[in-house]
Parts: C-alpha cells; structure tokens; sequence
C-alpha cells in the first residue's frame, strides 16, 4: 500500500523536484566548501520555490546549525541535513489524522475554484473505504452549481446528502443534516460552506451561526474546520489561509492541485507562517489521489 502512495506522491510531486530539489543537488555539486556564497545560492533556490522568505531564513537557521553540530565540511553531505530540518519543521505525524473519535463533525471552507466540493467528494470516499458511514451537508447555499457539484460527488462516493434550495439559509441545512446524522448514527458529518472571503463579515456571521448550531444540537460530536487551499497559488494560500483564519477556528489545511504546480515548497511556509498542520494533500485528479499528509514521506519523495 504504502509503495503505492509513495509513486504517486513523488510523481505527484514531480513538477516541485525539477524546480527545487533538483536546483538544490545540481548547486551543492558545483561547490567543493561550505561557505557563505552556498548559503546565499542556497537561500535563493529556497524563496524562489516558493517556500517564503520568512520560511527561508527560519530553514537557513536550522540548517547551520546543523551543519555546525554534525561538523559537515562537504556540500554533499547538506541534503541530508537539508532534510532533517524540513521534516522537523513539517511537524508530528500524530497531527494529520482526520477524525479521532464518532460521531464527527467536518466544516470545510475555502474559496470557490480551489477544489473545495471536490475535495469534500473525495474525503467521503476515503471515510467511506474505512467503513464509515458518512452524511454530506451542503450549506453552500450561495451557488446552485456547488449544490448541485456536491450531489455528483456524493452519488460517486456512495454517501447520502442533505440539501436545501439555492439561496436557502445554510445555517438551517447543518440543522437538518445534524438530525438526520443523528437519526442514521452517522460516524462523520461533512459540511460544505460558502466561499466568500471578499464578504468578511457576512462570512463570519455565517460560520458563527453553523457553529451555534452544531455546538447546541451535536455537542456530543467532535468538530474541526478544514481549509482548502490550491497549491498553484503559492505565497498566495498562506495569504488566503491568513483571512480565513481571522473568521474561522481551522484545525487542519487541505492542499490541492499540488501534482500541477512547482510550488510544493508552499507545504513548509504553510506549515511554519501558519503553525496549522496540513492533513491531506492532493497529487491528482483520481477519488483517491487525496493522500494523507505525511511529512517524512513528502520530504522522501521531494528528494
């Protein structure tokens, strides 16, 4: 199984290899010493993969000290010690699984486009495949299309779906959800949501109201909030991941589209600019090319 993942992850990745840790390897094989010109060359491939500047010199820090402490006196041996730093930063393994406990309760939020319905298409087919019984809501009520995106979606994944009309009060869809969840013992409660971050106000409104709700009517349930961010973005997600922040308490970022980017370093500056963890990223456009999050396994498959 793990073989598996591990194919698509590094072909998933392949577009972020050519463009930083291929420059990296190709760098440290011209220099015979450490010294500060590799630092500089160094830094430069890392904010230009996209990792941040604020990032940049957090891993720069790390790494001479590192390469003080191990003593490294060749540029060959950096990789290595390269790697270390980046699964240190990439954080605990401990932090990326989905769901703890039954009866759960999923909000997902992020903006229209970053693969949010889909996203939320292929988690249920994963909960599904663990013998899960799952309920989607679809509480994004703004849009026909992403009503009508999640019923697809749930029809593909084999889970039952509780809508309202357009246009509907999504607050009043989680309620309805909730019952039923509760009525049909479900493990997992997946909520679809509006996707308006130019609408702060209305959107915090809206999510506190969601919140209310599920707080009141399924305290019993254990609840998070994932972000869904597109990976193509770059610096641009941990933007976004900033303002949603502000409306919303998110527990956990879904990474899309990261196989159609060079921009995979974006997983560390998310990670450290953010300090909230990454549990699924995806590396294709397959029910179940979403993976789990695995940083060891993501460095691995970056180098």
């Amino acid at each position: 199984m793990f073989g598996g993942f591990f194919e698509k992850l590094k072909n998933g990745l392949s577009k972020t290899k050519d463009g930083f840790t291929d420059k990296v390897s190709e760098m440290l094989n011209l220099y015979v010493n450490i010294d500060e010109e590799l630092y500089e060359e160094l830094e430069e491939i890392l904010i230009t993969s996209d990792i941040g500047v604020e990032t940049t010199l957090e891993i720069m820090e790390r790494l001479r000290e590192k390469i003080k402490t191990n003593k490294v006196k060749d540029p060959k041996e950096i990789t290595p010690c390269l790697k270390e730093v980046l699964v240190d930063m990439l954080g605990s393994e401990q932090e990326t699984t989905l769901v703890n406990s039954s009866p759960s309760v999923i909000l997902v939020v992020g903006v229209n486009g970053v693969g949010k319905t889909t996203s939320i298409g292929k988690i249920s087919a994963k909960f599904k495949n663990d013998k899960k019984k799952v309920l989607l809501a679809a509480a994004d009520t703004f849009r026909a299309a992403a009503i009508d995106q999640l019923e697809v979606w749930s029809n593909r994944a084999g889970v039952d779906l509780i809508r309202h009309q357009e246009g509907s009060d999504p607050a009043a869809v989680v309620y309805d959800a909730i019952q039923a969840a509760k009525a049909r013992k479900v493990d997992v409660l997946i909520c679809d949501t509006a996707g308006r971050l130019h609408n702060k106000k209305n959107l915090m409104d809206e999510l506190s109201k969601i919140n209310r709700i599920i707080d009141r009517e399924f305290s019993e349930a254990q609840k998070q909030t994932l972000l869904v961010l597109d990976a193509t973005t770059g610096q641009n997600a941990v933007q976004q991941a900033k303002q949603f922040m502000e409306v919303a308490d998110v527990n956990g970022i879904v990474l899309t589209k990261l196989d159609g980017t060079a921009k995979g370093g974006v997983v560390i500056s998310i990670k450290h600019q953010l300090n909230v963890p990454v549990k699924l990223i995806g590396v294709g456009e397959g029910i179940d090319d979403l993976q789990e999050f695995k940083a060891k396994a993501f460095v691995e498959a970056l180098f």
